[in-house]
């Protein structure tokens, strides 16, 4: 039998007709209320029982009883401190019930059937039916939750005995809890793919813009070689039309494929004869160091043997080009 002092606690608090009195009504409702409090501490008697003002979340007051105590669920593992409220429609409803937490002993935040608030629901909860649900079946209830998965200590990996050798509720506890950290674990890992997306779709848009900037320069280069190539066949076209009037019988050879096209172009003197004959030779000197760079770069000539080519022809062009300045003057250069 419970002790006494609570006997007379619940009779004189469910019997209080002042200010002060309780929010239950129903004289068969308090009898419920009594014989499923005394059935808890008879059970469990860490818990006491006392009387407060509730507040819910939509803002109401009402004057309820509540259960306060430790439940030892597990060897070494710390107590985890319960409080009860008996609601106002209860049995119909179920009662509210709270993890009381400190700084010592925070609620993990990982657990399925705590909030951080230290309010507590479970499957148990979840589908109260009065008579099949009840007050101290309850609390046998989150001992075993509890047990499994302990509000203080996270232990989500906790092994587990096979679904067929516990109860139907025991079952729908654990697959709950299950479902629960799987959930947090798809969470977390989608939160990454999508912050892997976002990165990606960052860099793509960068080199999308890096893209449509190269496409823009592509299309002014062509844009001027488009005008080059028109300039050069007008200049062909006014080459021509110069042959043409100059030399109608060397344009006609040419058209033949029986003119050889150094001969378009003839000195008129000998001192034109060998400007034309210096400045090939120094265009050829150029075009010769050109491939002697190339070979280099591609490793088809060695070194030493490209600085003394390079010397004999720099030697070469030296005197060609005092020929020429010696021929024309300087501007020729």
């Amino acid at each position: 039998m419970p002790p006494s002092p609570s006997i007379e606690f619940i009779d004189a608090a469910l019997s209080c007709t002042s200010r002060f009195a309780l929010s239950y009504t129903d004289s068969k409702q308090k009898w419920f209320i009594r014989k499923h409090l005394l059935s808890l501490i008879q059970d469990y008697p860490t818990f006491t029982l006392s009387a407060n003002t509730f507040f819910h979340d939509d803002g109401t007051t009402v004057n309820l009883l509540y259960a306060t105590g430790h439940l030892h669920v597990a060897n070494h593992t710390p107590s985890i401190p319960l409080t009860i409220w008996i609601h106002e429609n209860y049995p119909c409803m179920p009662p509210m019930v709270y993890v009381l937490s400190d700084s010592t002993s925070p609620i993990h935040q990982d657990h399925p059937f705590v909030h951080s608030s230290g309010a507590t629901s479970s499957p148990y909860l979840q589908t109260w039916v009065f008579p099949r649900c009840h007050l101290t079946e309850l609390v046998h209830n989150l001992v075993k939750i509890f047990s499994h998965d302990h509000p203080f200590v996270y232990s989500p990996a906790a092994s587990f005995t096979h679904p067929s050798l516990v109860s139907k509720m025991e079952a729908l506890d654990r697959l709950s809890g299950m479902l629960h950290y799987d959930t947090i674990v798809l969470l977390t890992q989608t939160e990454e793919e999508m912050e892997d997306l976002s990165n990606l779709q960052s860099e793509m848009v960068k080199r999308d813009d890096i893209i449509t900037s190269m496409i823009m320069g592509l299309e002014h280069e062509r844009m001027n070689l488009k005008h080059r190539v028109m300039n050069l066949m007008n200049q062909a076209d006014v080459l021509v039309n110069w042959l043409r009037v100059n030399d109608a019988k060397s344009l006609v050879k040419k058209l033949e494929g029986e003119m050889d096209y150094d001969d378009a172009f003839e000195a008129g003197d000998e001192d034109s004869k060998l400007l034309i004959e210096f400045l090939a030779a120094d265009s050829a000197t150029e075009d010769s160091m050109y491939a002697l760079d190339m070979a280099v770069e591609h490793g088809v000539v060695s070194f030493d043997a490209y600085l003394r080519q390079v010397r004999m022809l720099a030697r070469e062009q030296f005197f060609l080009r005092s020929k020429l300045v010696k021929l024309r003057g300087p501007s020729i250069l």
